[in-house]
């Protein structure tokens, strides 16, 4: 975990204390679950409830001699106790504390990952109500292709954002899972009713069936969540970054008063918040691999999984609410320049408008060839102009429109009132409003 990139919220749900508590939970849980089915007398079981505790210290002092965590753990425990610590952990082994210990900390975060997301759809559905209509020029392989408006550019990511927050909403179902059932996962020596207690307790489902550990293709799952959520933030922020390339310019994040740029060049205003988010996502999302070669362990349980989740649950979750969080405030405070928007549009002189001319033609009886040969070589030409630096627009006319109407064949079929008809915006804005009823 790194500091830089975590807020507190989300960072204290994996200290180590945080994690000696989640097992402390899950062992009391336990006592009071024995309690119930009449092993342990009530009188033990309420000292045990309101006076187990642990010293993180301690724990790591007798680890050293030990070498095994949760032995250094219950005995700092029953340190805090008399008699009636030998309730403690009865019946259980050590995964059971840990993976349930886990599954609380796994659910409580992904409840805070939930709300995060709510938070960045909210600003999402803000910002494309807000640019519903603003023209740009839509583009598939980095070229202009026809007009859209950035309205639209938002609410596709917002339908995909929603669409993982639905993937995290039912990873939480598959997380929130315990298990109560021993070495081996028999229950040879603790009933199958104890375990349903115990997750009763904690909020929690009773694995429908357990060996020694829970099984890691419900941590895979969540982890793959979020990481083909942390794609989509980078979709989002490589978008931004193109956008606000010095020769595109329709879009910039906010630059405060006193931001700096760059230390040799006081003029930059760079899109740090954006190419950030780029590398926060692959951190995200590298631990997925990880993740699903944790499924496969050795038999009934073995601990290679261990090390990877000491790394990658902390790491998932700090890293993935920062990177929300900073998705959300870019988001927010993203400037739009619809000017530069429009003046991009009609950068190709009229060039975007091929497709509607092109879809004419057969209505009046020309094969789609003949219609695309004549579309095609006047949209040739204005090529040439412009690699040799002519503007796209002269005295308010398009250069693409006037080689058209200077093109003999096409007069033939189109008059020069019906070909001028043929270039308007509100053509491509036509359904904007119906597809924001089909995404909100």
């Amino acid at each position: 975990m790194v500091e830089r990139y975590s807020r507190k919220e989300m960072a204290d749900k994996w200290t180590q204390e945080a994690r000696y508590k989640a097992w402390l939970e899950v062992e009391k849980a336990g006592v009071k679950a024995w309690s119930k089915l009449g092993l342990v007398p009530a009188e033990d079981m309420e000292k045990i409830v309101a006076n187990a505790s642990f010293s993180v210290d301690r724990i790591d002092e007798i680890e050293r001699e030990t070498k095994h965590d949760v032995i250094a753990f219950l005995t700092s425990v029953s340190e805090s106790l008399g008699e009636e610590s030998r309730w403690v952990h009865y019946g259980m082994t050590s995964s059971d504390a840990i993976d349930t210990g886990v599954a609380l900390q796994m659910r409580d975060s992904l409840n805070i990952v939930i709300e995060d997301m709510k938070m960045v759809l909210e600003t999402l559905k803000h910002r494309a109500e807000e640019d519903k209509m603003t023209l740009m020029v839509g583009r598939s392989h980095g070229i202009h292709g026809e007009p859209i408006t950035f309205g639209l550019v938002v609410a596709i990511w917002y339908d995909e954002m929603k669409r993982h927050l639905k993937n995290l909403e039912e990873s939480l179902e598959v997380i929130s899972v315990g298990k109560i059932s021993g070495a081996m996962g028999n229950f040879a020596h603790a009933p199958i009713e104890l375990e349903e207690l115990v997750c009763e307790e904690l909020g929690l489902k009773p694995a429908p069936a357990s060996n020694q550990v829970i099984q890691r293709d419900r941590y895979a799952r969540v982890i793959s969540a979020i990481g083909l959520m942390a794609s989509t933030v980078e979709k989002i922020a490589v978008a931004i970054r193109h956008y606000q390339r010095t020769e595109v310019y329709e879009v910039e994040e906010y630059f405060a008063k006193g931001q700096k740029g760059s230390s040799a060049m006081p003029h930059k205003r760079n899109p740090i918040l954006s190419e950030n988010l780029t590398g926060l996502a692959r951190t995200v999302r590298a631990f997925v691999t990880p993740a699903m070669e944790n499924v496969a362990l050795w038999h009934e349980r073995d601990i290679s999984h261990s090390s990877v989740e000491r790394f990658m649950l902390p790491d998932v979750f700090i890293t993935t609410d920062f990177m929300l969080h900073r998705l959300n405030g870019m988001l927010d405070k993203m400037v739009v320049y619809p000017e530069n928007m429009m003046k991009n549009l009609n950068q190709t002189g009229g060039l975007v408008f091929s497709q509607r001319v092109l879809l004419e033609l057969p209505l009046l009886g020309l094969s789609r060839e003949e219609s695309y040969k004549i579309v095609q070589r006047n949209a040739m030409k204005v090529w040439e102009d412009l690699q040799n630096g002519k503007a796209g627009f002269e005295n308010g006319e398009s250069l693409y429109l006037r080689y058209l109407l200077q093109d003999s064949e096409l007069l033939e079929k189109l008059s020069e009132e019906k070909i001028r008809n043929l270039f308007d915006f509100g053509y491509y804005t036509k359904n904007v409003d119906a597809i924001f009823k089909r995404v909100f």
